[in-house]
């Protein structure tokens, strides 16, 4: 029997979702929590998450609750709230679960502020929790449906790690397990950015072979900043890093490609409507690249653009007027 037999799942958005349902669907049990016991109530009338996912059943395991006590009393919780409430929530949790429980960061984001990474804010706000991260390639539809996914989940705890992706991998959801818990982190974080830059050049209907400049060069800083703090090269080349950053780059089902494609059709950030983490990060990104030296212009002109110091056409000739060099 898996150590792992209850999982707690924290935030009832469309990926909390489809993760609680690739839980249950690996022979878990599992308790999804919302905020708002209407939306639990409906969840549990309905069996189905019309407000986070809707068209997609919950599967049988799957619990709506709405005491946060209930998803933290599990043997692994999954937070999955936005980046930048992921100290908040983790405080709220710390009462609640026991010693060592693991707590997966599912966020894709750094905080603002104090530039910390998931995994750091969780430690923080609970520090008898054992922080983890999950992230990879992965749209939630696919996810929750039963598409087949691959992802990473990352850990100190190397033996940990793998025995929580054991238990939460079927056949159509699988882990990789791995203690680069940066490397992953970094990777989850850039890419959101540059999904942000890859829509503005389809906005801007610049051709499919600018898009494929801008993810190949976005790639290319990417690995800069993730070598200037400590990940492994196969972590950036993998799931978590050039993995996420293909399928993120490749289509308006990303919400940051999404936001970057009205951004680059309106010249203005869209309002309203999902979130899109790229938006949050990119700030945070850019502050932390320039600390330790690490060129990244493309991010650099999207948190530009963000900030309303440069335009959309000023951002694309800033890029297109760099000195050419070796490509390195």
């Amino acid at each position: 029997m898996s150590a792992f037999e209850h999982i707690g799942v924290v935030g009832a958005g469309a990926w909390g979702t489809a993760l609680a349902n690739a839980a249950a669907r690996a022979g878990r049990n599992v308790r999804l929590w919302a905020r708002n016991a209407d939306h639990v109530a409906d969840m549990v009338a309905r069996h189905e998450n019309v407000r986070g996912l809707p068209g997609v059943p919950l599967e049988p395991g799957v619990i709506p609750v709405e005491q946060l006590a209930d998803a933290a009393a599990c043997d692994a919780v999954l937070l999955v709230v936005p980046a930048q409430v992921c100290r908040k929530v983790a405080g709220e949790l710390k009462p609640l679960m026991a010693h060592r429980t693991p707590l997966v960061s599912c966020a894709k984001g750094i905080e603002r502020g104090t530039l910390a990474f998931m995994t750091d804010a969780i430690a923080a706000a609970a520090p008898e929790v054992t922080p983890m991260v999950l992230s990879g390639p992965s749209f939630a539809d696919d996810v929750a449906r039963g598409l087949p996914t691959a992802v990473t989940l990352a850990g100190a705890d190397g033996g940990m790690a793998e025995d929580l992706a054991a238990a939460l991998g079927s056949s159509t959801f699988r882990l990789y397990h791995s203690t680069d818990v940066r490397g992953v982190e970094i990777g989850g974080a850039a890419k959101n950015v540059l999904a942000i830059a890859s829509g503005i050049v389809a906005g801007r209907r610049l051709g499919a072979s600018a898009g494929a400049a801008l993810t190949a060069r976005g790639f290319a800083e990417l690995a800069r900043f993730g070598r200037a703090f400590g990940a492994l090269p196969d972590t950036l080349t993998g799931l978590s890093g050039l993995g996420d950053l293909i399928l993120t780059t490749s289509g308006p089902q990303s919400r940051n490609f999404a936001f970057g494609l009205a951004l680059g059709e309106t010249g203005k950030a869209p309002a309203g409507g999902k979130l899109a983490e790229g938006a949050f990060t990119a700030s945070a990104l850019v502050a932390m690249a320039a600390e330790r030296e690490v060129e990244m212009p493309i991010c650099a002109a999207v948190d530009a653009v963000l900030a309303g110091k440069l335009s959309v056409e000023g951002a694309i000739e800033a890029l297109m007027a760099r000195p050419q060099r070796a490509e390195a």
